[in-house]
């Protein structure tokens, strides 16, 4: 079995599905089918979705299992956004991945109070 083509092979717009068949009691229903959100994407898109939501969304993992830097999953993680047809939100504004896992380092060495760790998570 091939995955039903979510764009045209031609012209690159979005598939209607116009016959649906069952293989066990052999019935089949025409009309105009969505495909749904999840048919838009590349199968690199849709390969990066998958390793997402199996590392929990933990963008620390995925760097991991792909072998690439920060911002790179940062960016396939907002082009697989806007493929579905969302918003990407603001970049939050703060402080950076390293600059937080030292201050997380220092506070389990009990350098710091958890009240200072706080204030210093939230960039103030």
């Amino acid at each position: 079995m091939y995955p039903v083509p979510g764009r045209c092979p031609v012209c690159g717009e979005e598939m209607t599905v116009t016959r649906v068949y069952c293989r066990h009691c052999d019935t089949a229903v025409e009309g105009r089918f969505a495909l749904g959100k999840f048919h838009r994407l590349t199968p690199e898109q849709l390969q990066f979705a998958e390793i997402f939501i199996r590392c929990e969304g933990k963008i620390t993992r995925v760097e991991e299992e792909m072998g690439l830097s920060y911002p790179t999953v940062r960016a396939r993680l907002h082009d697989l956004i806007r493929a579905l047809g969302y918003e990407v939100g603001p970049e939050p504004v703060g402080i950076s991945p390293e600059e937080r896992q030292s201050i997380l380092e220092e506070l389990a060495q009990g350098k710091i109070s958890a009240e200072e760790a706080l204030e210093l998570l939230r960039g103030q």
